[in-house]
């Protein structure tokens, strides 16, 4: 699940997101486009971003 490509634009797994949230404290979609450049293609993915942040910081 993990290797699981959210952003497609830039290839970007749900492993590096999460790691990314995890190790930064991200907060927001834009934090997490910052740091991977997930999310900064089409914006498409930005929903699945924000359910990550979700899970994640509750």
């Amino acid at each position: 699940m993990k290797d699981e490509i959210i952003c497609n634009c830039m290839q970007v797994d749900r492993g590096t997101i999460v790691e990314a949230i995890k190790a930064k404290g991200l907060k927001t979609v834009e934090e997490v486009g910052d740091e991977t450049e997930a999310g900064t293609g089409c914006g498409a993915c930005q929903d699945d971003i924000q359910e990550i942040l979700d899970e994640i910081n509750g």
